[in-house]
């Protein structure tokens, strides 16, 4: 009797639980939940709408069936982030046709998909699409594998689908006519449609029809195949756009100006009307003479991407004097260290910037420099995110920026060319970084580059605390800089690096936190096959891959291993490695 009576109790408790979790929205502490005890874990799992898994082979589909019955989204990651930039083979894996036949037989009510860097086939697509009846959203970042084909079946199946967005995906050319599959016969639930990715025309009579019984379209990013013409027809239907892709941004072919009947519109007009626009970006290929039509709804803006428009510091200023909202800035840095000089002096409520190399090579001439990043830090002092290319920096810009901008979160600095010291005074970039990590208390996410010793690793350990996510590229003396980041930063989740003369010393110093941590990748560095030989005995809960990043390389270099990928995972090695990545 008393079981019982402790029993339903339990029921009672639990059931309180459950009516409290459903306000809980966050993934960090819905995770401390789960980890109190095994009531919680399952109030945890019972109330649990939304699903994150940042590795899609750090647990298997069917664990995460198992335990989560009434999922209605899932945001799914592959591959790290350095596949971005040719670091990892093609083939590697990260499949998502496993995740979606588990699934589908599981979640009938999913209604929401987000994946980064997978593999989805025309078939998964085509799962999707009959398998989840109320499917609604599907966001598919840095993905590859499809076509069109698959999006046609999406467009097809899908009767409540509010959002599609294809955003800088590798898409298959198909020559499918997939925007008239929309069906034609009713006013669709369309809130957003991106698909400024993709390197093949559409259908614009279909997408102009598209548009027009879209009410609630919110969000359109067009390809560069999208003239500014046919913008200015699209735009004129959907004076309710607050997020705009204007795709090309130029005159194409389809209309001769040299014409007698043609009729320049006004475009300037057609921007006036969209009063509701906040966010801009596109001009894929820009037509500079068109710039000014933006003019009427600069004021509005609170994001601007431009890192598709080739404009100089004179054509910007045109632009940002007008901007005195804007939050969110991506640019080229054609713009120059003037042009950053302007954004600094009309953007005084800026959070975010990123300024992008329009060469990326390593004895390019840079046009930004130390005084365009010191110029951002005395007008953007509420700035909390950066990502800046340039070919010289100064420890002094880097520690002015320190001070100005303490709510700093995230700073990334790519000095392009390696090695290159503090150009002035030509001693290492340390002290400039040291100072980031000690003054700005809110970092999370930092990426270091140009003349590094072990003096800014140990600065990095010993004040980078909240420093979930580094990035460190050509860098550091030898293993002793990466004991001070492994050993000091208790909170670091992912750890990449590369081109750097860490080897197993250094590697081996991190087995205490491993466990604690998403991924660690190492790729030409120094370390050797006994060495992660050596880690994986240690761990075995850690998977360990070593593998090439192309054919011709044979896996190694001498005694070093070339690419070491390091992930936790509850479920052990994947089935779907190929022949050139070893599990060790």
């Amino acid at each position: 009797m008393s079981k019982r009576l402790i029993s339903g109790a339990d029921q009672v408790l639990e059931n309180v639980l459950e009516n409290v979790l459903i306000f809980l929205t966050s993934r960090r502490d819905r995770n401390a939940v789960s980890l109190v005890c095994k009531s919680w874990c399952r109030a945890e799992a019972h109330t649990r709408s939304d699903l994150f898994i940042g590795n899609c082979y750090a647990v298997a589909p069917r664990r995460v069936t198992d335990r989560f019955k009434r999922l209605r989204s899932v945001y799914l990651k592959g591959k790290p982030r350095f596949a971005d930039f040719s670091l990892m083979p093609a083939d590697w894996g990260a499949h998502f046709t496993p995740w979606v036949y588990v699934m589908a037989g599981a979640y009938r009510a999913l209604e929401k998909i987000s994946l980064k860097r997978m593999l989805v086939t025309d078939d998964d697509l085509a799962v999707i699409a009959k398998s989840f009846k109320g499917f609604k959203e599907l966001v598919l970042v840095c993905c590859e594998g499809f076509g069109a084909r698959g999006l046609g079946v999406i467009a097809t199946e899908c009767r409540n689908l509010r959002v599609l967005e294809l955003n800088e995906d590798e898409v298959l050319e198909d020559e499918f006519d997939w925007i008239s599959c929309f069906p034609s016969d009713c006013t669709t639930s369309l809130e957003s449609l991106c698909f400024d990715c993709l390197e093949s025309p559409v259908n614009f009579e279909a997408l102009e029809k598209l548009v027009a019984r879209s009410p609630l379209l919110k969000k359109l990013r067009l390809n560069r195949h999208v003239s500014i013409q046919q913008l200015y027809r699209l735009t004129s239907l959907a004076p309710q756009l607050t997020d705009l892709g204007t795709g090309a941004f130029g005159l194409q072919d389809i209309i001769d100006p040299q014409q007698p009947a043609y009729q320049e519109p006004d475009h300037g007009h057609t921007f006036a009307a969209c009063k509701s626009i906040v966010c801009l970006s596109g001009f894929r290929d820009l037509a500079h003479e068109y710039l000014p039509a933006i003019f009427p709804i600069c004021a509005n803006l609170t994001s601007l991407n431009l890192s598709y428009a080739h404009v100089d510091a004179q054509q910007l200023k045109s632009v940002i004097r007008h901007c005195h909202k804007l939050r969110i800035f991506w640019t080229l840095d054609s713009i120059c260290d003037e042009g950053l000089q302007a954004v600094a002096n009309a953007c005084t409520d800026l959070r975010e910037l990123r300024v992008f190399p329009t060469d990326p090579s390593e004895n390019a001439e840079g046009p930004v420099s130390e005084t365009g990043l010191l110029a951002v830090s005395l007008g953007c002092r509420k700035l909390q995110s950066i990502l800046y290319f340039c070919q010289q920096m100064t420890n002094a810009a880097v520690i002015a920026m320190s001070n100005n901008c303490p709510d700093l979160e995230v700073f990334r600095l790519c000095i392009i060319g390696r090695y290159r010291p503090d150009w002035v005074t030509g001693q290492p970039m340390d002290e400039g970084f040291g100072a980031i990590v000690k003054n700005c208390k809110k970092l999370t996410r930092l990426a270091v580059s140009g003349l590094l010793t072990d003096r800014a690793f140990s600065y990095i350990g010993q004040y980078g605390k909240l420093v979930r996510t580094l990035s460190v590229a050509f860098a550091a003396d030898g293993d002793t800089g990466l004991k001070y980041v492994l050993e000091g930063c208790t909170n670091l989740q992912k750890l990449e690096i590369r081109d750097s003369p860490f080897g197993d010393s250094g590697l081996q110093s991190g087995l205490h936190h491993f466990y604690n941590m998403r991924f660690v990748w190492l790729s030409s560095c120094r370390v050797t096959k006994q060495g992660c030989l050596e880690v994986a005995r240690r761990l075995p809960k850690l998977v360990v891959e070593v593998f090439r990043r192309d054919e011709e390389d044979g896996g190694e270099r001498g005694d070093f291993v070339n690419t070491l990928y390091m992930y936790r995972s509850l479920d052990g090695p994947r089935a779907d490695a190929p022949q050139f990545v070893k599990i060790l």
